[in-house]
């Protein structure tokens, strides 16, 4: 038995975040019913084509889904809809601001048709504020909530090499929809959930706001290497390596100075002997560790490191991830099927002793319209009409 075994999903969804979001609830045994336009379906399966002509946003968000076309616009459609969420659990949405009122979805019609309905509307900025209706992307997102400011370079701002913004909005969804089903098992009511990316953004925003707390200069951007902490990053190794290593404290810069610069002298020289000092200083000091590793390859790099107990990885490609020896060692891999055949899959994060996640295929477009269809009560005719007017 999986936690969500018998939660119905009904998600009006594309791009990222909700997809997302409700991939995560499939994991957990959910059944998902994915609405998608009929013929082009989510936008997100054209983003590329690298997983075997399959989008590589596609794949990772959506495995273990029911795929439904409708063109709500249309009557029966419509009505095929409201049938699902009449009985659904949970519905998702992240269509433009405004869209779901304005197809007579409201969460108060909603309520009146399904009052345990979980509703969770995910956008930009939130159901309501001067910026409602601004359209959000990712990358927008990032800019409006300071993460670009703060990553990268001094002299270039660099976005996340993931949609950290998507990302964040999707998993705030995903554990308000969590106790939103807990809450519901309590009161026996659904719940309205306004999920905006903005505010999941601004809250992983933390630190570097509270370190610029009343007008206080921001972190700097710094590249790979911490802000605030020295020696914590990236350093060249003498076979063209890169390693990266964190000092975390005072008894640890004086163990590095010893055992893995060879000089232990240099833990007591003012110029280095509190972190501050170490951070003012930083161009000084990265020569000198240069230097020192400049003589060795990254093997005998990472064994003085791990000797000394300084906490250190290595600078993986995308090629080195896929092979990493800890994610084969604790089986972490698996099989999907989809409409091209078994692709690989990393399974979520976490290991219950109680139960295996979910890992079912990713659907084609349309794939489960005329099943899920029947299941709700159309006869043949009347799926075989909606299927001429593409409707489905």
């Amino acid at each position: 038995m999986r936690p969500l075994d018998g939660i119905t999903v009904v998600s009006l969804e594309h791009a990222i975040a909700a997809p997302f979001c409700t991939r995560q609830l499939a994991d957990l045994g959910a059944r998902v019913i994915k609405i998608e336009r009929p013929i082009t379906g989510d936008f997100a399966r054209n983003y590329d084509q690298r997983v075997k002509g399959m989008s590589s946003h596609f794949t990772w968000t959506n495995r273990s889904k029911e795929s439904l076309c409708l063109d709500i616009k249309h009557p029966k459609a419509f009505e095929a809809l409201l049938k699902l969420l009449t009985t659904a659990d949970v519905l998702v949405q992240n269509l433009a601001p405004g869209a779901t009122e304005r197809l007579g979805l409201s969460s108060e019609k909603l309520k009146e048709l399904n009052p345990r309905l979980i509703v969770c509307d995910i956008s930009g900025y939130g159901n309501d504020g001067p910026y409602r209706d601004k359209k959000a992307y990712d990358l927008l997102i990032q800019s409006e909530a300071g993460f670009l400011s703060v990553t990268g370079t001094p002299d270039t701002p660099s976005k996340a090499g993931n949609s950290i913004g998507d990302i964040a909005a999707g998993m705030y969804a995903y554990t308000n929809i969590l106790s939103a089903l807990l809450l519901r098992g309590k009161t026996g009511e659904g719940s309205h959930i306004d999920v905006s990316m903005l505010e999941a953004l601004g809250e992983w925003m933390g630190f570097p706001m509270y370190y610029a707390y009343e007008d206080a200069s921001p972190p700097q951007r710094s590249g790979a290497s911490h802000a605030t902490i020295y020696p914590y990053g990236p350093f060249p190794v003498g076979d063209g390596n890169t390693i990266m290593l964190g000092l975390q404290n005072e008894r640890e810069w004086l163990v590095f100075c010893e055992k893995v610069l060879k000089t232990p002298v240099l833990a007591h020289d003012e110029m280095f002997a509190l972190n501050f000092k170490r951070h003012e200083n930083r161009i000084q000091l990265e020569k000198i560790i240069v230097d020192c590793f400049s003589k060795l390859n990254i093997k005998e790099v990472t064994d003085l490191l791990e000797s000394a107990q300084i906490a250190n990885a290595r600078m993986n490609n995308m090629k080195d991830l896929w092979n990493h020896p800890q994610l084969s060692a604790r089986h972490r891999w698996h099989e999907v099927g989809s409409p091209i055949g078994a692709v690989p899959a990393l399974l979520p994060p976490g290991v219950n002793n109680q139960y295996e996640y979910r890992m079912d295929a990713i659907p084609d477009i349309g794939e489960h319209s005329e099943a899920i269809l029947t299941e709700l009560g159309f006869d043949a005719h009347t799926i075989q009409e909606l299927r001429e007017a593409q409707a489905i």
